[in-house]
């Protein structure tokens, strides 16, 4: 499987001539979903939903499927027939031959006066995508899919969430708000405090054989 990190939280798997896109948001290159199979959200804020650009593609890719939770299927309303899917904690499912299964149901807090979201993080194969949260599978992790940095965490919950997952490795996500000093001192702090799991920031566009 090659797995390819496009900007802040979109992630591109590869495998047997099949592509599946996971969070192609508003931060991310719309060419992440170029071929795409499938395409699977966790939410519905922009840095993880693109409206707009999913639509385009689903528009030029009649084959393109959707997999996410019921806000967000809303907001796709008239793409056509078993186009978009709707699933939550608990399902399984297989999307552009990936076995995937749905963890979680809400996004993280930011603010008690701001209202929560739904949220649904996918384990793809032994890759874990979370979304905005910090869900632990009942399933083991091969690879975990780490949000490094959000409005919602701060570095030690980032750390113990790593622990608590216990991936043999984790590559940064959600990391577009942070500085190269920045990544640095998340790149430390896990190689300190977590070092069972081997950490890894892939830069946009690079790409990894798992």
């Amino acid at each position: 499987m090659r797995l390819t990190k496009f900007d802040h939280a979109c992630v591109r798997l590869e495998r047997d001539g099949q592509i599946l896109v996971l969070d192609p948001g508003s931060y991310s290159d719309p060419t992440a979903m170029d071929g795409a199979d499938a395409v699977l959200i966790t939410h519905e804020h922009q840095d993880h939903f693109d409206e707009a650009a999913l639509r385009g593609a689903a528009e030029a890719n009649p084959g393109l499927r959707i997999w996410t939770n019921g806000a967000v299927a809303a907001q796709l309303d008239g793409l056509g027939a078993g186009r978009v899917q709707v699933v939550g904690e608990g399902d399984a499912f297989t999307a552009a031959g990936f076995e995937v299964q749905a963890h979680g149901e809400w996004h993280a807090v930011v603010h008690p006066d701001w209202p929560a979201v739904p949220n649904v993080g996918f384990l793809v194969d032994g890759i874990f995508h979370p979304g905005d949260a910090l869900t632990v599978p009942d399933q083991p992790v091969e690879t975990l899919l780490l949000p490094v940095h959000a409005p919602w965490s701060k570095l030690a919950e980032v750390v113990d969430y790593t622990n608590a997952v216990s991936a043999k490795r984790a590559y940064a996500l959600h990391d577009a708000g942070l500085s190269e000093i920045g990544l640095g001192s998340v790149g430390f702090a896990l190689g300190e405090i977590a070092p069972n799991t081997a950490y890894t920031r892939l830069a946009p566009g690079a790409a990894v054989n798992l």
